[in-house]
This record gives structure tokens, sequence and C-alpha cells, in this order.
């Protein structure tokens, strides 16, 4: 089957939807990184301290992603993204009122636990509504809206600091959840069929999927067999992108002793290489994956260049101390790592399309535990050594990523017992 453009389709304004959640959900959970040094000053953190709270996101936000993933599945995702909004945008709100560290801790540990089942959820949303050699793609686009929220959020954070200061910033973008909450359940279905005025031609593009009542069982060891190599990758890419999203703002101010309104904009500089970076990579696979009908070939390609290209820009970083060569630097590292984002979210929609949002957990189990140790050993490394070596760290881990991208076989898993035993996807099969 020939999959269609999403343009001119229904389903066009389900990935929408879900680009202006993506976006909203790291505007919630980067727009700290941007606060810190004023929250970091107000409530008398050391860096050691503002670690353990930068990191506290992923500690619920690492174990819950199968969980998380599993419920999506279970309820839905028009019911279940429709909540988890509501949830996290309370989490935002909550940080804005924190008086102490404990406090502080406790609102970013209730935000990782509402976003946990987030992005798994939204995986099974796609899986039902986008062609099988979409998948790159729109994972591309929605991840580059999150980039986006999060090339937006030092500006819109920073504004909304100058304004009012820090603590009502939280309690305004906290309430950009519930409002999407309310669009999401009053325009989303769960079945393509039940969408009005939907054309039998859009529905004859999807790929088939059993009805939530006969869906088959979780194949829970095959899955795992599978993904584990890609959670690893999915380390080596967290760590990194944790990096960006908690300590650059922090990076740029104490070396560079940038104001406010100065680190917000270089910051937002940097990260607009982001928002390119995860469409390019999306359209890149799949346009291998089309050219090749080679899934391995075409995943594994576009994670190695995203990777290598990654650590190769960070290297300035180690040896020059210059403001405007770290800045090209760490947006061209951004570019490239970034590149890898969409293709790590394909392949579990790849190899297992009945159990998208479980396979996308645990994927993305991997960014979740990065997010719980990078920003803690991070913080530590800047307090004791300086911030050389938590970048050099960063290096051998994303070379380390590298290695297994290049040796890993992404293999399909399907009720169906020809492809039950996990046969590895070979060219001219797809997924």
């Amino acid at each position: 089957m020939k999959a269609s453009p999403i343009r001119g389709r229904k389903r066009s304004r389900v990935v929408l939807l879900l680009c202006v959640m993506y976006a909203i959900s790291y505007i919630d959970r980067t727009n700290i990184s941007t606060a810190a040094p004023m929250l970091q000053t107000d409530l008398h953190l050391t860096d050691a301290q503002l670690g353990y709270v930068l990191g506290a996101f992923s500690v619920p936000y690492a174990l819950l992603q199968v969980f998380g993933g599993s419920i999506g599945e279970r309820l839905g995702p028009r019911k279940a993204l429709g909540w988890i909004a509501i949830l996290w945008g309370v989490a935002t709100i909550a940080t804005g009122f924190s008086v102490g560290f404990f406090s502080l801790v406790g609102a970013r540990l209730l935000l990782g636990l509402t976003e946990s089942a987030a992005f798994p959820t939204a995986t099974q949303a796609m899986s039902r509504w986008i062609p099988s050699d979409r998948n790159g793609y729109v994972q591309g686009i929605v991840h580059s809206a999150s980039r986006l929220g999060n090339a937006a959020a030092p500006l819109i954070v920073a504004g909304l600091i100058a304004w009012s200061g820090w603590r009502t910033s939280f309690l305004y973008i906290g309430l950009l959840s519930v409002v999407w909450a309310v669009l999401w359940a009053t325009f989303f279905r769960n079945r393509p069929e039940d969408y009005p005025k939907i054309t039998r031609q859009e529905l004859s593009e999807l790929p088939a999927r059993p009805a939530s009542a006969v869906r088959p069982p979780v194949p829970w060891k095959r899955l795992m067999r599978t993904l584990a190599p890609v959670a690893f990758v999915d380390f080596g890419y967290g760590w990194t992108l944790w990096v960006f999203l908690t300590w650059l703002p922090t990076f740029l101010s104490t070396s560079y002793g940038l104001q406010l309104s100065s680190f917000a904009l270089f910051t937002s500089l940097v990260l607009c290489g982001g928002v390119v970076g995860d469409t390019v990579g999306g359209v890149l696979s799949d346009r291998l994956l089309r050219r090749t009908g080679n899934v391995r070939s075409a995943r594994r390609t576009t994670l190695l260049i995203g990777l290598i290209g990654s650590l190769v820009c960070l290297l300035p970083l180690l040896f020059v101390h210059q403001l405007i060569v770290a800045t090209c630097a760490l947006a061209l590292s951004f570019f490239f790592l970034e590149l890898t984002n969409a293709t790590l979210w394909a392949i579990p929609m790849d190899v297992a399309p009945e159990w998208a949002g479980t396979a996308s957990g645990m994927m993305n189990t991997g960014f979740g535990v990065a997010g719980i140790i990078s920003p803690i050993v991070f913080g530590l490394l800047v307090q004791y050594t300086g911030w050389q070596w938590p970048f050099a760290v960063s290096i051998v881990l994303l070379a380390a990523a590298a290695v297994v991208a290049a040796r890993m076989h992404p293999t399909r898993v399907s009720s169906d017992s020809g492809l039950g035993s996990g046969a590895i996807l070979e060219p001219n099969q797809r997924a």
C-alpha cells in the first residue's frame, strides 16, 4: 500500500493536536531550567541540590513508562491523554508554590508521574491514525514541535518572570495544559472510523488494527529482547538531551556571565537546532525506508549520522572558551542529536504496531533513566570539576550509543505466527 501524505486528511488534525501537546509538555518540563538561577537563589539551593530537583522529574517518568503505555492502551488515547494533560498542569502550577527543596522535588515528582504515560499513549494514537511508512515522518513532526517548545520556553518563561516573577510563570504555563485537554477530548476519536466525515479512502490507507476487545496479550519477553538495545541507545541520546534541557541556561549564565535576557536568547538559539533536526531525521529515515525497503538500514543509518555528528560537535567545548563558538557547537550538536529522536520513536511502531504504547514505553525507559542520572551526575561533576568533564562524559556515552546502534537488529513482533518469533526485518519487509 502506498501511503498518502498527511496533508489533506483528517489525520492532519490529529497530528496538529499532538504537536501542540508535545510542545506544551516540554515547556512544562523544561521551564524550570530557565527559572533555575532565580529559583536557586530564592530557595537557597546548592548546585548538587538543584541537580536533584532537575532529576526528580525522571524518577517516576522512567519507572512508569511501560505501565503508562499499557494504561494508555487500555483506556484509549482520548481519555488517557485528556486526564494526563490536566494532571501535569496541576503539577506545573504546584512547582510555583514550592517553598523549599522538598516541596520542589515533590512537585517535580508529580510532573514526572503524570507525563510518564504521555508519549507512549500518543504513539498508540499515531499507530491507529498514521500509515506505517510515515512513522518516522510523523514522529519527526511532533518531536519538532516539542523542540519548538524547548526553544520558545526560555523566552516565554523569561518574559513571564520579568513581568510577574518566577512563581507566577508556572501558573500561566500550567493552565495551557488544561486548555489542551479540553480541545483533545472534543476533537479526537480513538478509532478513525468514528471521526466525523472521514472518507473511505483515508481509512483504506491505514494499517489494520485489532479491536481493543480482542487485542492479543502483550508478548513481554519478545518485546524486551527486541527493544533492550534500542533502550540503551535511547539512554545515550537521553543523557545528552537532558544536559541541553536542564543545564544549558546555567552553563551559559555562569560560564559567560550572561543575564536573564541574554542567556534565555542564546538558549533558544541553541535549541532551535533541534526543531529542524527532528523533522529532518524523520524525513530522512522514512525516505531511506521507502527507497531501500530495509527497515534496519534506514533506521540505523539515521541513528549513526545523528549520534556521531552530535559527539563531534561537542568536542570544541573541551578546548575553546568563547561564547560564539560554544553557541554554534551546541546548536549543531543539538541538531545532530535530534536526527535520532524520530527514528527511536519510529522503531517501536515498526516492530510492534499492535502494542505501540507498551513498546514505546519500553524504549523510552532508557530516556527516563538517563533523565534521573544525567542532571544529578552532571550537577555533581560541575560542582567539583567544572564544565569540561561533564561534557566529556556526554561524548563518551554518545560514542557507546553509536556502537550499539550499529550492531542492533530491530525485529518484528506480531501476534501472527509467521512473525511471532521475532524475525529480523529484512529488505522489502516493512513494519
